[in-house]
């Protein structure tokens, strides 16, 4: 057998041992605590960073289009640039009978100045119709609301940050300017229109919570002087992780001035270097982890010193150096094991209720420690995958037992004359 019985009672019995007994040093404790610590914040971090892209591209997904088809800037009749889609709903036809593809809508885009009760805000306002609004699934059931998109079409819907931004609620008048406005004898004069706030939103991303304002698409159309044209028309995918074998087909059915800008586009810069980031950190993590294993070394080597009396007894006995060699393997892997089996669960409840424990933190702290406005989340999120669960396992079990051949090695070659020489 690889390990016989009398092996595991063995090397059980130098476990339990006192270090006054010969027992395992006070380093060895040291070294499972340290597994169990590198073992924990492996898992929390990893658990935090895929949490982080995942609650990150869904919010992407859940209150954005997975892709826009918009027109190539051509000189208008008077020399200007002109991007119009005229034929929008004809263009949102043709894209809808795309395979994959299971929603489009047209979509007026634009940036505006937004006042009210005195203060003054930068917004993105984006015109769309009701139909195609109560579709955008964290716009239509957000993390927060108040009010209802019944209404829509006799107002605006805003974001929980703009809204806190300029200290408004439902029913209250914000007031859109923009600066092109109509020409006059005396220059450009802004356009100011007056909205009833009908719906606000909040999906906990704060970019969007603080910029993003929906309006009515004809009203968009009026307020923009987008008459019978759109700016874009949005398109939703069944697998928006498929959206660039998707791009072609939208392209062609766009025809020859479309063009194709899907999420992955507009964020894949930074999901990139999500995923970069968390390798390295995974590596980094997995050396604290090679550190803390690395102690076992130094325990075991007490351990062998300390029983070199009874190693020479027991190979007398007739104990062959593979069994020496097991017993003090076992020794050595028990702290990795134990070590790893406490940092899992450790590891495994702090990412379950972290969520928790940024609100005690924080209760204690007297004050906010995760900034929405650098993180764009409004929370600390994490999510537990098995596989990286698995990983961090196998890579602490790895590198335990790895490291406790060479002491186990250096206790079954020790010549039993030497060890009973003295005694």
């Amino acid at each position: 057998m690889p390990f016989a019985p009398f092996e595991w009672s063995i090397a059980w019995r130098y476990l339990r041992a006192r270090r006054r007994d010969g027992g395992i040093s006070v380093i060895a404790w040291y070294a499972l605590v340290g597994v169990m610590l590198g073992v924990g914040t492996l898992i929390v971090v990893q658990a935090v960073m895929i949490g982080f892209r995942e609650e990150f591209t869904e919010r992407i997904l859940g209150a954005n289009a997975h892709a826009s088809v918009y027109y190539a800037t051509e000189t208008d009749e008077f020399g200007g640039p002109d991007r119009a889609i005229r034929d929008a709903d004809a263009l949102a036809e043709r894209l809808a009978v795309v395979p994959g593809v299971v929603r489009t809508a047209p979509l007026i885009r634009g940036q505006v100045m937004a006042s009210a009760r005195g203060r003054a805000a930068g917004v993105e306002v984006l015109g769309m119709r009701l139909g195609d609004l109560e579709q955008v699934p964290l716009i239509s059931h957000p993390e927060s609301q108040a009010g209802s998109l019944d209404r829509f079409d006799e107002g605006i819907a805003i974001g929980a940050g703009v809204a806190r931004e300029l200290g408004v609620g439902l029913g209250d008048v914000v007031t859109l300017i923009s600066p092109d406005g109509m020409d006059t004898p005396f220059g450009t004069q802004p356009r100011l229109n007056d909205y009833e706030v009908t719906y606000i939103f909040g999906i906990g991303r704060f970019d969007i919570d603080r910029t993003r304002v929906y309006m009515p698409f004809a009203e968009a159309q009026s307020y923009f002087d987008r008459d019978g044209t759109a700016d874009e028309v949005e398109v939703t995918v069944d697998n928006p992780d498929a959206i660039d074998d998707i791009r072609w087909p939208l392209a062609t059915a766009a025809g020859a001035r479309g063009l194709v800008w899907t999420w992955r586009d507009a964020n894949g810069a930074f999901l990139s270097a999500l995923d970069v980031e968390r390798r390295v950190m995974f590596i980094i993590l997995s050396l604290v982890v090679l550190i803390a294993a690395m102690n076992i070394i130094s325990g075991l080597v007490m351990l062998v010193k300390n029983k070199g009396r009874d190693i020479g007894i027991l190979r007398t006995m007739g104990l062959t150096r593979g069994s020496i060699l097991r017993i003090f393997f076992i020794c050595g892997a028990s702290i990795g094991v134990i070590g790893t089996v406490f940092g899992t669960v450790l590891g495994c409840l702090f990412a379950a209720y972290i969520q928790d424990i940024q609100s005690v933190v924080e209760w204690v702290a007297g004050g906010s420690i995760w900034n929405p406005e650098v993180r764009f989340l409004t929370e600390i999120p994490a999510r537990l995958r098995w596989t990286d669960v698995l990983a961090v396992m196998g890579l602490a079990l790895g590198l335990s037992f790895l490291i406790t051949i060479w002491p186990a090695r250096n206790a079954a070659r020790l010549n039993p004359v030497e060890a009973l020489r003295y005694e």
